[in-house]
């Protein structure tokens, strides 16, 4: 695992989205890359950098295919609040990403469960995920997989915790009894599978789980931590996450990357 740690999180943010499009710019273009991505307030700023380097003919999506992490269940896509309708404003209405390439799980879907197996089948047919990018919740969790989820879980129907539902009321207008119960997410094990995972982390409301997702063990009590077992996987945050690391720890990290530059 890498840990960056950045001064703040819009440095976090031009860090990651640099990484990212380096990654998409260098890929074989006679076949897609297969990007992974998340909603939330996480990665504003990464989309927004994304944006920008498009207009300025420095990043192109005509050869991604995205899968989004997550949607509210009875939720459609013109809702304000669903998944799909935050992706497009924040991002696939700025790019040039083909629509037909965009997969968002349906929160309408009749069956539910039949909607998460053929979302798996899907990320398969495209020769799995290259790069899932993603958030971390104040808890620990990844996508909606929160603290007790199995870390071997598939795309999956996931009853919300109260705390969960609290953290996000405030796009609810504050009323967290507008907050869907129930949620369509890939599971731990899905975002194990993708070649790399990039996770943004940002203020010191999440301090405590990064402590424990980089310096304790493996836990389904912070799913997260399944990262320690992933062959290449990045976090990156600001100064304020990194608040409870050791001070050993942070100057592990910050002397890996340093080599790495002199290299």
């Amino acid at each position: 695992m890498r840990l960056i740690i950045h001064e703040n999180y819009g440095k976090a943010c031009r860090w990651a989205a640099s990484y990212i499009a380096g990654r998409i710019n260098s890929y074989a273009q006679n076949k897609p890359f297969v990007l992974g991505l998340p909603t939330g307030s996480s990665p504003l700023g990464i989309y927004k950098e994304f944006i920008g380097m498009c207009k300025e003919g420095k990043l192109s999506f005509k050869n991604v295919r995205t899968f989004n992490m997550d949607e509210y269940s009875g939720l459609g896509a013109s809702h304000p609040q669903s998944y799909r309708y935050f992706m497009m404003e924040n991002l696939f209405n700025h790019i040039d990403i083909d629509l037909k390439h965009i997969h968002i799980l349906d929160g309408m879907a009749k069956e539910p469960e039949r909607e998460c197996k053929l979302y798996e089948e899907a990320i398969a047919a495209e020769g799995g995920i290259e790069l899932f990018l993603g958030g971390m919740g104040s808890d620990g969790h990844i996508a909606f997989n929160e603290p007790g989820s199995s870390l071997v879980s598939r795309t999956r129907i996931k009853t919300l915790t109260e705390e969960t539902k609290a953290a996000n009321a405030r796009f609810f207008d504050g009323d967290i009894s507008r907050v869907p119960l129930t949620a369509l997410t890939v599971g731990v094990g899905t975002v194990m599978d993708a070649r790399e995972v990039l996770i943004i982390v940002s203020g010191r409301n999440k301090a405590r789980a990064l402590k424990a997702v980089v310096e304790e063990g493996v836990n389904h009590l912070w799913t997260l931590s399944c990262l320690q077992m992933h062959q290449r996987a990045i976090i990156v945050c600001d100064e304020d996450a990194s608040d409870e690391l050791k001070a050993g720890t942070v100057r592990y990290f910050k002397d890996i990357e340093r080599q790495a530059i002199r290299s």
